[in-house]
């Protein structure tokens, strides 16, 4: 059996569906980031992020800081901050992380979350990759707590 076969393709979604899937109408054609990620700032528990592939170097909105239980300002490391994930939402996450770089797909995903402050959180992740020259070259996304009055 193929890895991908028992993957949930419940929560994987094609980019042309990028505008149904991202809240507040985002889409994801490729190169800069889309204006309407920078008017998310405002919203407290709606986060913004951002992974280079070459390396990844993750980039956070204040948002995303937050539900990690992390201060504002430091330098995300994606190795360091994958523990905070449940171990089950890390597995998962990551095969859908995967899954969506090799088929140039999006996804969504309820993780489970150890913030660094303590406690439990649940986050919705949603996520879409960008290409670039036909290669993807980051992955752009939200995180939102769904403790929130926003969800």
């Amino acid at each position: 059996m193929k890895p991908d076969a028992a993957l949930p393709l419940t929560h994987s979604w094609p980019l042309f569906e990028s505008e149904q899937r991202f809240d507040l109408g985002m889409t994801f054609n490729g190169g800069d980031v889309p204006p309407i990620m920078d008017q998310l700032r405002p919203i407290a528990d709606v986060g913004r992020w951002e992974c280079d592939l070459s390396d990844n170097r993750l980039a956070w909105s204040p948002a995303v800081y937050a539900l990690f239980g992390l201060p504002i300002g430091t330098a995300p490391v994606r190795e360091a901050v994958l523990p905070f994930y449940e171990e089950g939402s890390r597995a998962l996450m990551e095969r859908l992380r995967a899954y969506a770089i090799r088929h140039r797909r999006g996804f969504t995903l309820d993780a489970e979350l150890r913030p660094a402050d303590g406690g439990r959180r649940w986050m919705r992740l949603v996520a879409a990759p960008v290409i670039e020259d036909g290669r993807v070259v980051r992955l752009l996304g939200l995180k939102r707590d769904l403790a929130s009055p926003f969800t």
